[in-house]
């Protein structure tokens, strides 16, 4: 089938669409955000270790070089300068990376929240096939637009910082005139001033990047109506199953009701239209109640089944629409109508009276 058999994706994507879409990975996230996020923790945080790290610096550096002319090389030296180093390392840098880990972790959870997809995990069979990853990095549309961003963002990021060295350069003519300390200053001060004015930059770059994912999300995310139409079946059920489903539930009702018929007092008819079966037990109802009705097609089944067993028919137009309006089967009849059918029962049992009377003589 041909993707989106050429419809255009004119709808909004559906919450169903946008929570698969989430479990499989597909969200609105920015790399440049997390770019920045780590660069300038990176750097706030070394603002802030400066003297931790410094300090650690030094005395390897003093330990290194008070110790040149007892050095030894073999084996033994050999691991315990490879396990100092280790550790000299993991516990000044330790904190940095760390720090760093936590910046890229609470980036990610502020871009598109917790959320933990075994599905964009799972291995794919299409991913481990050569001629299609070449084709998807090389030939795709997403990977042209990638390229295209990374070298604006060189691009930018370049003439920048160009013009910022530029400005450095010429105010470093005169250094010769300068300390060492003068001049250290003016390396460090030059290079934050540098830093930071690269982050901000970046920020923009990261803002501008971060609308355009949101943006580009939104688009891919848009649904055709025929995929409006496919979700609603899967989520409401198909129509036509529904339609027959409702069908065998109306007929098993329909035979239900035609069971309780043998027990009605009377049948009221339109006479062709509607026939509304009647009961009217003293003990347990305080008014008559709706055993069965119908119209037309089933108003016809009630009316031969109630001649089968020898129910009373009793034609009266008004009363039979009446009744089918204002009662369902199973009701009891409404204090409006109570005159009119107690007029029709009564007809009815003194009917059946001189029926009895005739049989005993």
């Amino acid at each position: 089938m041909a993707e989106n058999d050429g419809q255009e994706k004119s709808e909004q994507p559906s919450q169903k669409k946008l929570k698969e879409g989430r479990e499989k990975g597909q969200v609105a996230k920015s790399i440049e955000i997390n770019s920045l996020v780590i660069f300038t923790s990176g750097l706030m945080l070394i603002f802030l270790a400066q003297s931790h790290i410094g300090g650690n610096l030094a005395l390897l550096s003093k330990k290194i070089f008070s110790s040149l002319d007892i050095l030894e090389i073999n084996r033994d030296s050999l691991k315990n300068y490879f396990f100092n180093s280790y550790g000299f390392y993991v516990i000044t840098l330790g904190p940095l990376f760390a720090g760093l880990f936590i910046a890229a972790f609470v980036s990610n959870i502020s871009q598109v929240g917790f959320k933990l997809s075994l599905k964009a995990l799972a291995p794919k069979k299409e991913k481990f096939n050569p001629l299609k990853g070449f084709k998807r990095i090389l030939f795709s549309s997403h990977s042209l637009t990638e390229v295209l961003k990374s070298l604006l963002k060189l691009f930018i990021i370049g003439l920048f910082t160009y013009y910022v060295l530029k400005d450095l350069v010429l105010s470093s003519t005169s250094l010769s005139d300068f300390s060492i300390d003068e001049i250290l200053k003016f390396m460090l001060s030059a290079a934050s001033s540098l830093l930071w004015k690269i982050s901000i930059v970046y920020a923009l770059i990261a803002a501008a990047d971060f609308i355009y994912q949101k943006y580009k999300f939104k688009k891919d995310m848009m649904m055709t109506k025929q995929e409006v139409k496919e979700e609603n079946k899967q989520s409401e059920g198909d129509p036509q199953i529904k339609s027959r489903i409702r069908k065998v539930q109306f007929s098993m009702a329909n035979n239900r009701m035609m069971q309780n018929i043998p027990q009605a007092d009377v049948v009221i008819t339109n006479p062709t239209h509607y026939a509304i079966a009647l009961k009217y037990d003293q003990l347990k109802n305080a008014a008559p109640r709706v055993l069965a009705k119908g119209v037309d097609e089933v108003a016809l089944r009630i009316k031969k089944e109630a001649i089968r067993c020898e129910i009373p028919l009793h034609e009266d137009r008004e009363l039979a629409r009446a009744l089918f309006k204002s009662c369902d089967v199973g009701d009891e009849i409404p204090s409006a109508l109570f005159k009119a059918v107690a007029q029709v029962l009564a007809y009815v049992y003194r009917l059946k009276n001189i029926k009895k009377k005739k049989s005993i003589v």
